[in-house]
């Protein structure tokens, strides 16, 4: 019985390796991707993500907070259409650190980012605040933006 067993998971184990092998077929490098996206040798590029943090504001009007919030989303529509952020979106959960949500900004400068966050409503009224780091990711990263509106019903 064991025996069977192990033959049996032998001959799964072959037939998935070698579905990985012919999944793994080599993609031809596109260099007018690649430069129009600004990756390096490795398909890389700096961005800068900046962390919002529970700013010092303590607003208590609903409506004060509605309006501060609707311009938070608007302000990052904006930038996205502009291209300059690349992923923007909360945590789905509180953290020993106070951050409520990351925007990744297409941009290597930090002090370009700073400039970007500080058009934000709620960061200018201190519902939010921020760090901000270097960060090495996929060059593609932006691509995937043009299809997030083919796959979202409505937008927040």
């Amino acid at each position: 019985m064991k025996l069977k067993f192990f033959i049996t998971l032998s001959i799964l184990m072959t037939t998935l390796s070698f579905a990985q092998e012919k999944n793994k077929e080599k993609v031809k490098f596109n260099q007018e991707l690649a430069t129009s996206l600004g990756a390096d040798q490795y398909g890389m590029k700096a961005y800068t993500i900046v962390m919002l943090t529970t700013g010092t504001a303590k607003i208590e009007d609903k409506a004060k907070m509605g309006e501060l919030m609707k311009g938070h989303m608007g302000n990052i529509t904006r930038l996205a259409d502009e291209g300059k952020i690349v992923v923007a979106g909360p945590f789905l959960e509180k953290n020993k650190e106070n951050y409520r949500g990351m925007f990744i900004f297409n941009t290597k400068s930090k002090e370009e980012a700073e400039q970007w966050v500080k058009t934000d409503p709620a960061v200018q009224a201190g519902v939010f605040s921020y760090e901000i780091f270097p960060w090495y990711g996929s060059a593609a990263l932006p691509l995937y933006l043009k299809h997030h509106e083919e796959i979202s019903k409505e937008n927040p």
